[in-house]
């Protein structure tokens, strides 16, 4: 066989292999890193199902020979947890589709429409994002109170219907759709509405359900802002506090409390799998021509 045939049959073999072995090396540093992420969550489930006894022992097991299930329905009942989970649910439901309308609309305003100051505008509600939540919180928990709205849902949600990332991040996608678009829509006779609800909302898809997803994360892991505005009304606590309470009246049923949290992350899982196509496809949207 000549020389250059040789050297053209063994040239793709080693390109595989270099190509096996990247794809070998990617996937074990995902691996790695998937296991150190969730390692955690699942030691959290181990010892929700311990006894309290075993939890501190030196190593600890891996892996639970006598499992206690009465955990969870303890940590259910005794941290009234239904009640708190359905606070949180309202108060994030409240506050995502809030996030998600202003967001839209300002959004499209920004990449779409012109008006006086609009880049200066803009650059404010960026500015927003500079601005730590802790420092505006005793001028909301006053707003709040003086409005009557303290102990209730308003006052949970209200402060948190718009934000400057969400409008941010829809208008780098509604930037993305072709200005022709926009006037091939304009000859058809759509308006302003009608293209928003049939052309740029679908298009924008990813990045309005990750905003969604970003926004359900944010609101369902409040803590200090619920514990401010509620006083000691468990009618409109979350489940962030309830957790907290759990924690202070099992002080010995540590693997009580385990449960509990494990059954307040449930939703928080839930909603990363429904949504993890979507969630990839908008930080990835750009990446790739």
């Amino acid at each position: 066989m000549p020389a250059t045939e040789v050297q053209a049959t063994t040239r793709p073999r080693s390109h595989s292999r270099k190509a096996t072995l990247k794809t070998v090396l990617r996937y074990a540093f995902l691996t790695l890193g998937a296991f150190i992420v969730l390692f955690p969550v699942y030691m959290a489930v181990v010892n929700s199902l311990l006894e309290p006894s075993q939890i501190a022992h030196q190593p600890p097991p891996f892996f639970p020979t006598n499992p206690q299930w009465h955990t969870y329905p303890d940590a259910w009942k005794g941290g009234s947890l239904g009640i708190y989970l359905r606070n949180s649910a309202i108060q994030t439901a409240i506050i995502v589709a809030g996030q998600l309308v202003t967001s839209i609309l300002a959004a499209y305003a920004f990449a779409f429409l012109d008006f006086p100051f609009k880049r200066a505008i803009f650059f404010a509600f960026l500015m927003t994002l500079m601005i730590p939540f802790e420092v505006t919180v005793a001028t909301n928990l006053t707003t709040v109170t003086s409005l009557g709205w303290f102990n209730t849902f308003p006052g949970l949600t209200v402060p948190f219907l718009a934000t400057g990332f969400g409008v941010f991040l829809l208008r780098q996608a509604f930037l993305q759709i072709p200005r022709d678009l926009k006037e091939a829509a304009q000859l058809d006779g759509y308006g302003h509405m009608r293209f928003l609800w049939s052309v740029a909302i679908p298009l924008a898809r990813p990045a309005i359900a990750a905003l969604g997803v970003f926004s359900f994360l944010g609101a369902w892991n409040q803590y200090l802002w619920p514990l401010l505005v509620t006083g000691n009304n468990n009618a409109v606590r979350t489940v962030q506090i309830g957790l907290k309470q759990l924690l202070n009246t099992q002080l010995d049923q540590i693997n009580v409390s385990l449960a509990g949290t494990i059954i307040a992350i449930a939703p928080l899982v839930l909603l990363l799998i429904v949504f993890q196509k979507q969630l990839v496809r908008s930080l990835t949207a750009g990446a790739v021509k």
